[in-house]
């Protein structure tokens, strides 16, 4: 057996350091953290395996879009699957800010002063649907003028992405370094609002063909070797997924980040070993779920990665 070693924070200089001593320590999500991240450090040098990402947009309305944004520069993911409020908050916030509240505020009060709620983010309306309006009208007229009439969900966020051209933009790296962004969930949220709208609005020649990007993600598992996901949170994109990844035996790499409980046999709670049921897992590959807060634990592993990356 190996024995339990206490953190040394005299001997921390870094986030490798840091993960070391969660290693070392044994004990509970520590231990977790570290799992995960060697496993995403053996996926990330698997130069045969196709890496996933799946998170939800809540996370892109707090700075943890910077994380994601470095992951996506660097093209340590191949293949992003969100919803639409990556895309929402993303434009948004290229254009606008958020701010800092609590989750104690009165919510009838906010409402009052045009304020929405997320959390302990504050959203005025001028940053979120008024913004997102304004821009995503201006694209899809370009697009439109330019003579395109039927185009693929993840080509129409690469051209949002081009029309952003700023550097703080996770749609702006997708586009860049052509990572797909796939949104199965593609018309639920402003993003997805505004294009029925531009649709309704004289244009129903135009068309979003979501069935091109299920082709990808077919051509995706049924020609590659190996794959890996980072999946944060649950509901449609996590589930997304795991659901294509079955169809080549199940994911070699897994690591869950997620605060949902199993006990009421959610998608969103269930753990990686219940995904090797389902196929969704291989029963021979890596995997570990991590309990606890993305914004706090990806940072941490994300920084480590990095930190080894750079030291070659």
């Amino acid at each position: 057996m190996k024995a339990v070693k206490d953190i040394d924070l005299n001997r921390i200089k870094n986030a490798r350091d840091l993960i070391k001593a969660f290693d070392e320590s044994g004990g509970f999500q520590a231990k977790h953290v570290a799992i995960g991240y060697e496993i995403l450090k053996e996926m990330i040098h698997d130069k045969e395996c196709v890496k996933f990402m799946s998170f939800t947009a809540n996370l892109i309305s707090t700075g943890f879009r910077g994380v994601v944004r470095e992951l996506v520069k660097r093209k340590l993911v191949d293949i992003i699957i969100t919803t639409n409020g990556t895309l929402d908050h993303d434009i948004a916030r290229t254009y606008k800010d958020y701010y800092h509240g609590f989750f104690e505020l009165d919510d009838k009060e906010l409402k009052h002063e045009g304020i929405h709620r997320l959390g302990n983010v504050l959203v005025p309306e001028d940053s979120y649907g008024v913004i997102i309006e304004e821009k995503v009208q201006e694209w899809l007229k370009k697009i439109y003028d330019a003579g395109i009439r039927e185009i693929s969900g993840h080509e129409l966020i690469w051209k949002f992405g081009e029309f952003i051209n700023d550097e703080n933009s996770i749609l702006y790296w997708a586009w860049k370094n052509k990572i797909p962004i796939i949104v199965p969930g593609f018309f639920d949220g402003a993003v997805g609002y505004q294009i029925w709208q531009f649709w309704q609005d004289g244009h129903k020649d135009f068309k979003v063909n979501l069935l091109l990007d299920e082709q990808l993600l077919s051509d995706t598992v049924w020609n590659t070797k190996r794959t890996g996901a980072l999946i944060i949170g649950g509901g449609v994109s996590k589930h997304h997924t795991i659901w294509w990844n079955q169809f080549k035996n199940g994911l070699d790499y897994a690591v869950y980040i997620t605060t949902a409980i199993e006990e009421d046999g959610s998608l969103s709670g269930a753990k990686t070993r219940e995904a090797i049921s389902w196929n969704k897992i291989s029963e021979r590959g890596r995997h570990i779920t991590i309990f606890g807060d993305a914004t706090i634990i990806l940072p941490i592993i994300a920084k480590a990665l990095i930190e080894d990356l750079d030291e070659g």
